[in-house]
């Protein structure tokens, strides 16, 4: 059986564009496998926020990130894409980052181009490193894995504080390095996505916001549009963790006015996932299979 990069890689170079929802947590990377997606991208965003209590700022830590996705990839099959943000250091420390995520179990890992510590790539005030001091991260990242297919993806962030063109200029730099996919962030018109999709020589991501409603943003496309214009792969990073927040927001709302409040106990099942739902998502079957198994 061919390895997870190569999985990923063939994947991302199909002519169907590659779709990965943001996942984070047990729950995500199980919902996203049970709706029948092959791939996810693990979205450092959905785990700082998550875990750390704290927005996207370069709070997490490279061990607390790189532990996370080693839980993920324990408890899913998925094909797993983990987000390094810009290697926690220089070109050495991106080699030992490649290092760890591959044997983590991703089959991709993606790097950007922002000065640490970072910012999620539609926050004010980004600012990048050199181009050339990111193509010598790229040099080593490729230069470390152990699996020659598993997958390096470069992002730059130049789209905003440099322009379109330099965020193309940055792309080719870093694959001529080596790059396998790219990422340019925060494209904020059809325009931008389609002339960098045509600019780059090799396999493009972009995200798309959902769940950023309020925020100036990329222009929501639908994938076969994105597919359409040379776009390889899609992610959602913040699809799920929008969703879960709004839905705890809802719960907890109802349970002060409700509970709290009024002292009424109510049940909403339109609120709540149901016991057997949770714990038939959460592999409560395979438990007592293997329970059952070696029972003495």
């Amino acid at each position: 059986m061919a390895s997870i990069g190569r999985q990923f890689r063939d994947l991302i170079n199909a002519p169907e564009i590659l779709i990965q929802p943001g996942i984070y947590d047990g729950y995500t990377a199980r919902l996203v496998e049970h709706s029948g997606f092959k791939a996810a991208s693990i979205s450092g965003a959905g785990v700082s926020e998550s875990r750390m209590g704290w927005a996207d700022r370069g709070v997490m830590t490279f061990d607390e990130n790189l532990n996370n996705a080693r839980r993920l990839a324990d408890c899913t099959d998925l094909l797993l894409r983990a987000d390094a943000d810009t290697g926690y250091g220089n070109a050495m420390t991106v080699h030992f980052v490649v290092r760890a995520f591959e044997k983590a179990g991703m089959a991709a890992l993606m790097f950007e181009d922002q000065v640490w510590p970072k910012r999620c790539g539609h926050m004010a005030g980004k600012s990048c490193i050199p181009a050339g001091e990111m193509v010598q991260k790229v040099k080593a990242a490729v230069d470390a894995r152990r699996d020659h297919d598993f997958v390096i993806v470069s992002r730059t962030d130049a789209a905003g504080p440099h322009g379109v063109d330099e965020a193309i200029r940055r792309l080719n730099l870093y694959a001529e390095a080596g790059a396998d996919v790219m990422y340019a962030d925060a494209l904020m018109s059809k325009e931008d996505i389609a002339k960098v999709a045509k600019g780059v020589p090799k396999p493009l991501i972009v995200n798309m916001g959902l769940g950023m409603r309020t925020r100036k943003t990329t222009p929501l496309m639908s994938p076969k549009e994105l597919q359409d214009m040379g776009v390889a792969g899609v992610s959602y990073p913040r699809l799920l963790s929008t969703a879960a927040l709004k839905g705890m927001m809802n719960a907890m709302a109802v349970f002060k006015e409700e509970v709290v409040t009024h002292n009424r106990v109510v049940d909403r099942p339109d609120l709540l996932a149901s016991f057997d739902e949770l714990n038939d998502l959460m592999g409560m079957q395979e438990l007592d299979e293997l329970e059952k198994k070696f029972a003495t």
